[in-house]
């Protein structure tokens, strides 16, 4: 990748202090849109609740590029776990993230980072959501295995756990589509004074 196409990729995050401010500013956003946003649902497998985490690791790592934007979405979404008794799901949460920040960083290059259109940044959240819906199934169906649970009967249980995904996977795609734009701008002057600063 030429220096113009990584200037283009992650804008937001040129210099060192600026790299550093928004990994921490997205982090914390991402912590909050998890620990004050969200309603549990019941589920066959584990204790899914419909969250703003997802969209904003996706916003993250449409800003940051995929190294910061994961970075800042396993601190979020990690500190998360740790502090509300889900310590143990936590290297799984960093896993999916890291998935998840990789499909949306190859989907953005496949539409040629053009950001200018909405249909192309839908197109990226929706990939992030079927990811994470697909990530939730095989996470599900691997505890339930893991717990002695016979083959048909954890398939069943891991589909029927994923009503909550599925809604947080659309939930994605509204808040990416929604915020992306209004983020952008504000960025935009975020990095203006932040050259001006220097």
């Amino acid at each position: 990748m030429s220096k113009k196409e990584e200037k283009t990729a992650t804008p937001y995050a040129g210099s060192t202090v600026s790299s550093i401010v928004l990994v921490g500013l997205f982090a914390a956003i991402i912590y909050l849109g998890i620990q004050f946003f969200r309603i549990p649902l019941p589920a066959a497998v584990g204790a899914p609740f419909i969250h703003f985490g997802n969209s904003l690791v996706v916003l993250a790592v449409l800003f940051l590029g995929f190294t910061k934007g994961a970075i800042a979405g396993s601190i979020g979404l990690g500190v998360f776990d740790v502090l509300n008794g889900y310590a143990a799901e936590a290297p799984i949460i960093v896993v999916e993230v890291i998935v998840v920040a990789f499909v949306v960083t190859a989907v953005f290059k496949l539409v040629k980072r053009n950001d200018t259109k909405i249909s192309n940044i839908i197109i990226v959240a929706i990939a992030a959501g079927l990811t994470k819906i697909v990530l939730s199934f095989v996470e599900g169906l691997f505890k339930l295995l893991a717990a002695g649970s016979a083959f048909g009967p954890s398939v069943v249980n891991s589909f029927l756990s994923l009503p909550a995904t599925a809604i947080n996977s659309i939930s994605t795609v509204i808040i990416v589509s929604l915020l992306y734009f209004p983020i952008k701008r504000g960025l935009a002057i975020f990095t203006a004074n932040s050259t001006i600063a220097r």
